[in-house]
């Protein structure tokens, strides 16, 4: 059963998922937590963070594309985060256990959001 995408909820659960991605990106800065910094994971989950902000800027000024850009926001971040796991797993990617642990709940928020997004129907 489909249900309307209402912009404040888009706009709320991107606006939640680029905060968790800025302060992390604060933590691999060096700047929050010592010892975990991290400069390309930085930048990762620094550019992730303002294409959530973006998306939801979209469904403020065009609440009717709130749909699309939920998908498309959080796509992206999806797509993001699973490069950020296989750099992990690789041993590319910081190896540390809160980054392990972020990494799943971070897929968790945006698989969950991704599929609101897609199973409502437009406004």
């Amino acid at each position: 059963m489909a249900y309307a995408m209402r912009p404040s909820v888009a706009r709320a659960w991107m606006l939640t998922e680029a905060l968790t991605l800025g302060i992390v990106s604060t933590v691999h800065a060096g700047r929050l937590v010592p010892g975990f910094a991290h400069a390309h994971a930085r930048t990762a989950e620094a550019v992730i963070a303002v294409v959530l902000v973006l998306g939801s800027v979209e469904t403020w000024l065009r609440p009717s594309h709130a749909r699309s850009a939920a998908i498309i926001g959080q796509g992206f971040a999806l797509l993001g985060t699973l490069v950020g796991l296989v750099t992990i797993v690789v041993g590319i990617g910081p190896r540390t256990v809160p980054d392990v642990i972020y990494h799943a709940l971070l897929l968790a928020l945006l698989a969950t959001g991704l599929t609101l997004a897609v199973r409502c129907r437009q406004v």
